[in-house]
């Protein structure tokens, strides 16, 4: 095997990795605001890794680099916290309870 093939399959393996366990977060937590957390940080940082493996095989096999793995990281990378944000926004205003003991939740302003 060639080099960027052991680092492609390294990067799956470690994006895989990342989707998995912010999906197990995301079915797993208690309540809406810490099941955010899985599809916002660990599957985000998944699909990257995802991602920059298919940017590495495809310079690799194919001439110049891939433009398009480029365009949908820099699109998730931006849209991803931004639809967290908008969630979390969103659940305070409709006043969603927060499992008790949760850090923070006192410190909401109420509207």
């Amino acid at each position: 095997m060639l080099v960027y093939e052991w680092l492609v399959s390294i990067l799956l393996l470690i994006g895989g990795a990342f989707i998995l366990i912010g999906s197990i977060g995301l079915n797993k937590m208690p309540d809406f605001f810490m099941r955010l957390h899985g599809p916002t940080k660990a599957t985000t940082l998944g699909m990257a890794g995802v991602l920059i493996a298919a940017m590495v095989y495809f310079s690799m096999t194919k001439d110049g680099i891939s433009v398009k793995e480029i365009l949908i990281s820099i699109f998730l990378l931006i849209t991803a916290p931004i639809s967290g944000y908008m969630l979390i926004k969103a659940a305070i205003h409709h006043k969603l309870p927060a499992k008790d003991g949760t850090k923070g939740m006192d410190n909401i302003e109420e509207d």
